[in-house]
């Protein structure tokens, strides 16, 4: 993780940037009246925009960005010109930077947050001792509304977003459900968060049969974990229950997955990874929301025992599922899960999984696929929070002719409808074990995993949804 701090100076021994947005006079105390000549003339007539000055020592860099229609639009700019300027530091093998702005504090703070998400390596099995993947490594920040509660918030959410990526890049060989439960209560010791891990034998004695189900192929155990962070004084008095799909592995079970598409299946947890590292970013920002977080985990394997098409599952709730597809797992254990927060009351259910092929031919990796049952209004909220930080929302239609769909004829509802709709039948299964509670369910199948670097998004693991689910706590949910 890179430092960043303030300074109401810049540094002498350090490099400095400073931002113009298009519409500014280009000028400050570190460049003289000839440099100044020299980059308005050259941006007038030539649109350039990126301005080195090399001092030996130090560089002097100068950069100005467009404003684009909306706010949210040119922050978005901003992050990604901040992932392209961590490329230049590294080249140059500049360490540390003195970063100036006239802009805005929001501006200014998305250029870091592009910074930060863009070193991010997952090198763990990198066995070269020498390598330095990203020399630079320490911005101070000179701007005369950042606080250092603002620097402090980026660096948690960031650091949040780096132990979902490293969960999330981690093979089953050594993250298995065992190891994702112990990797959150890890979490929850450093955040203060409560955890809570039940075994075998715990969800056995609570008939969840779904998460059973889904286990049967494979030697090692599930696991569901339980976190909760409860404030002294939490303004809400029903929690906010965030559920996330924890399906270490998937073979896709009996109906196995062709050889492409079982590549990425490490990533199966991502949901899981996401909530879980949302809640330890509330705790650590000590937020006043009560959150409690439900990760059902297994992997999917075709060994042994392992449950078949035309199965019956008697879920935890007592609904019976006809199995049609090994590989539609994920909503079979997130059924448990889901049933089981009802005992909480919750004010709202969100659900993350990377659920569906269908949502990501509907929409590509450019964002997250949603419905909601009963929870229209804070749906609204939350494109609006997905609008905010660039993790945006497409909302699909949820109507009850949809519901037809996964009837069965032999038991309540089967665990794949029709060869359409995919992603919207799935949130139907969902549904059925949230009864009447305010639920949104997020498909992040497109935006999960990267297979090539873009921008500020790394390769392998993204950490998506963690900066939108804090941005509509922190600004939305806690209004209602």
């Amino acid at each position: 993780m890179i430092t960043i701090d303030k300074l109401l100076s810049p540094k002498k021994e350090f490099s400095s940037l400073i931002l113009f947005d298009e519409n500014d006079v280009f000028n400050h105390f570190l460049l003289d009246g000839q440099k100044e000549a020299y980059i308005t003339n050259e941006y007038r007539e030539n649109k350039r925009d990126f301005f080195v000055f090399n001092h030996l020592s130090h560089h002097l860099i100068v950069i100005i960005y467009p404003v684009k229609k909306t706010a949210y639009q040119t922050n978005e700019t901003l992050r990604k010109l901040g992932a392209k300027c961590l490329e230049f530091f590294d080249k140059e093998y500049i360490k540390n930077i003195n970063l100036i702005a006239q802009s805005s504090k929001e501006e200014l703070l998305s250029f870091v947050e592009g910074v930060c998400l863009a070193s991010y390596c997952f090198d763990n099995y990198k066995t070269d001792p020498s390598r330095l993947v990203h020399p630079f490594d320490h911005i101070s920040i000179i701007h005369p509304e950042v606080e250092v509660e603002d620097i402090n918030h980026l660096r948690v959410v960031c650091e949040a977003i780096e132990k979902c990526k490293d969960l999330v890049n981690e093979p089953v060989s050594s993250l298995n459900a065992l190891g994702l439960a112990q990797a959150f209560v890890n979490m929850g010791q450093e955040a203060n968060v409560r955890v809570e891990v039940l075994n075998k034998e715990e969800i056995e004695k609570l008939k969840m049969g779904g998460i059973l189900a889904v286990n049967k192929g494979s030697i090692d155990p599930p696991t569901f974990t339980i976190m909760e962070y409860k404030p002294s004084n939490p303004l809400n008095n029903q929690p906010l229950v965030l559920v996330g799909k924890g399906l270490v592995y998937d073979t896709g079970g009996l109906n196995l997955k062709p050889e492409d598409y079982m590549n990425d299946m490490k990533t199966d947890m991502a949901g899981a990874a996401m909530m879980g590292s949302v809640i330890y970013a509330v705790s650590r920002l000590e937020m006043p929301i009560w959150i409690i977080g439900l990760f059902p985990a297994t992997d999917n394997r075709p060994g042994g025992n392992a449950y078949a098409s035309g199965d019956i599952i008697n879920m935890y709730d007592g609904t019976n599922v006809e199995v049609v597809n090994t590989d539609a797992e994920g909503r079979i254990i997130l059924g448990d899960a889901l049933a089981y927060a009802k005992q909480f009351n919750p004010a709202l259910i969100i659900n993350a999984a990377t659920l569906t092929g269908a949502a990501q031919r509907a929409i590509g990796s450019f964002g997250i696929c949603a419905v909601e049952n009963h929870a229209g209004m804070y749906l609204s909220d939350l494109k609006q929070a997905g609008k905010d930080v660039y993790e945006r929302i497409a909302e699909f239609p949820f109507w009850e002719e949809y519901d037809e769909l996964i009837k069965s004829e032999i038991a309540d509802i089967k665990n794949s409808g029709e060869k359409v709709a995919g992603m919207i039948t799935a949130g139907k299964f969902l549904a059925h074990f949230t009864g009447d509670y305010p639920f949104i369910h997020l498909d992040i199948a497109g935006v999960a995993y990267n297979s090539a670097k873009k921008d500020y998004l790394t390769f392998g693991a993204s950490g998506y949804g963690i900066r939108l689910m804090v941005r509509f706590i922190e600004k939305y949910f806690i209004q209602k």
